[in-house]
């Protein structure tokens, strides 16, 4: 299976790229900076070097090229503007979904956050804008004649994986680590479970697989 990730060096990306790699997967990691190829290349992973904020849908396009599957893994990140909440968690989203159907790709997992729809519209927050630019990417990705998932993680951490977690059309808040986020994106992918589905996903007792069937 051919994966695209875009936001191929964000940490949930590294971490799915392995997991891919290693199970005989060819994910395809589109990153902005080159000076990031190497930590790709060492999950296993091809790198692709573009810039989503100023690329093309025919560019974007390019690169899925054959593949089954597209993933959704960029973010503006801590720190940034409200502007580039837009342009990156908003807009960079709804690009990779144009050459998603532009190029034929039937699947598409987007990485969204939780409670993205609660969004104050007339706030100028930084927090509150990027949920706004999540929520109005989400409904992007609804509108399409895709095989499309929306997965609405809690609070992402950095603890190790559990293999658990819950999943709901809408959970209470909580927390998850990023490695149990990535686990569950490619879970997605090779059972092509939770097809036009969105779904909260925080940490809980239910293995993955069974979490997921759940939603089918």
């Amino acid at each position: 299976m051919r994966v695209v990730i875009a936001g191929g060096h964000g940490q949930i990306a590294l971490i799915l790229e392995r997991l891919l790699a290693d199970s005989g997967h060819e994910p395809i990691a589109i990153i902005r900076n080159p000076e990031h190829r190497s930590d790709v290349d060492a999950t296993g992973a091809a790198a692709v070097v573009l810039d989503l904020e100023e690329a093309s849908v025919d560019e974007v396009g390019q690169v899925l090229k054959n593949a089954d599957a597209a993933v959704f893994a960029a973010g503006a990140g801590p720190g940034s503007t409200g502007a580039r909440k837009f342009t990156v968690d908003r807009d960079a989203a709804i690009l990779l979904a144009d050459a998603a159907e532009a190029a034929g790709v039937p699947r598409l997992v987007v990485i969204s956050a939780m409670n993205a729809d609660r969004f104050d519209p007339d706030s100028q927050d930084v927090f509150q804008l990027y949920l706004r630019a999540k929520s109005e990417a989400d409904a992007s990705v609804r509108s399409r004649d895709l095989d499309w998932t929306i997965v609405r993680p809690g609070r992402l951490t950095n603890d190790p994986g559990t293999g658990s977690v819950r999943v709901g059309e809408s959970l209470p808040t909580g927390s998850i680590p990023r490695a149990d986020v990535a686990a569950t994106i490619a879970a997605l992918l090779e059972t092509g479970a939770a097809s036009r589905a969105q779904f909260d996903l925080v940490s809980g007792d239910e293995p993955i697989a069974e979490a997921l069937a759940g939603l089918a």
